[in-house]
């Protein structure tokens, strides 16, 4: 996404495509049924906390390793010894249990929160250690076997990413799905890690989620949704993103828009089954 321009929002004018403001709508409703649930009045650690597993299972899915819910509760050896659907749901884990703690940083420091994401994904992935926690140098190659699109080069990425970092600190007048989608859309479409770039994205867009005030509790597991959606809308839709036309974008957050709906979906379900005593 082009961040120059005349206007010193660039994201706000996102807001106005067709279909964007009805689903900042219907993503505000699905999350207030949520935070209005009874459940929640008592027991919203609980619901937090399977929502962080459940979002982590869901990006793992994204990424190759559709574990169901229990093998994932269940299991304690993601070392590299455990195989590479191992690494892959504990990189999902770790992030998940990450994202809460960088909150505070990211509207100050997006790159070093960034770091830090793919530093904590990363671990065990890159032996050495050399690659992981910096965006990739010319030549590098790029492990992401979900996203085939055209790789851009490294300048690009670095120039790319410096303007994003750019459209964080200075805020937007932009509904936080917007900006959400647009992050978590930037980053798959520069992978600018060597590895573990699609789950940095969307733990991204979880931060914003929940550092924008949209979802506080962080019980709204967009990465749910998006799995749920599947992985071929999920490229299809990304690949909207990457077009920069008004339609792509549009498709591309309002896809993103769903994905909340359903991961708001999944907490609601989460709290109607505390309430029965079935959770």
């Amino acid at each position: 996404m082009s961040t120059t321009g005349s206007t010193a929002d660039p994201l706000a004018v996102l807001g106005d495509l067709p279909g964007v403001a009805e689903s900042v709508d219907s993503v505000r409703k699905a999350v207030d049924r949520v935070y209005g649930h009874r459940v929640m009045r008592r027991r919203s650690h609980e619901i937090t906390s399977e929502a962080a597993l459940r979002g982590a299972r869901g990006s793992a899915a994204l990424s190759g390793a559709d574990w169901a819910l229990e093998e994932v509760r269940r299991r304690t050896d993601f070392g590299a010894g455990a195989g590479v659907e191992a690494l892959t749901v504990g990189a999902a884990l770790r992030l998940s249990a990450e994202a809460g703690q960088l909150l505070s940083i990211w509207q100050q420091s997006p790159l070093r929160v960034l770091a830090r994401l793919h530093l904590v994904a990363g671990a065990g992935a890159d032996a050495a250690g050399e690659r992981v926690g910096r965006p990739r140098l010319a030549g590098e190659p790029v492990d992401e076997p979900l996203v085939e699109l055209e790789l851009p080069g490294a300048d690009e990425v670095a120039g790319r990413l410096e303007g994003l970092a750019a459209l964080v600190t200075a805020g937007s007048s932009a509904p936080a799905l917007v900006m959400a989608a647009v992050v978590h859309g930037e980053l798959l479409a520069l992978r600018p890690f060597g590895s573990c770039n699609g789950p940095v994205a969307r733990a991204a867009e979880r931060i914003i989620l929940v550092g924008s005030g949209l979802d506080p509790k962080s019980v709204c597991p967009a990465e749910v949704g998006h799995a749920e959606l599947g992985r071929a809308a999920y490229v299809a839709a990304l690949e909207g993103y990457v077009s920069g036309t008004p339609e792509g974008m549009a498709a591309w957050i309002t896809h993103c828009g769903r994905a909340v709906e359903l991961g708001a979906r999944e907490s609601t379900a989460v709290c109607e089954a505390m309430q029965r005593g079935a959770a």
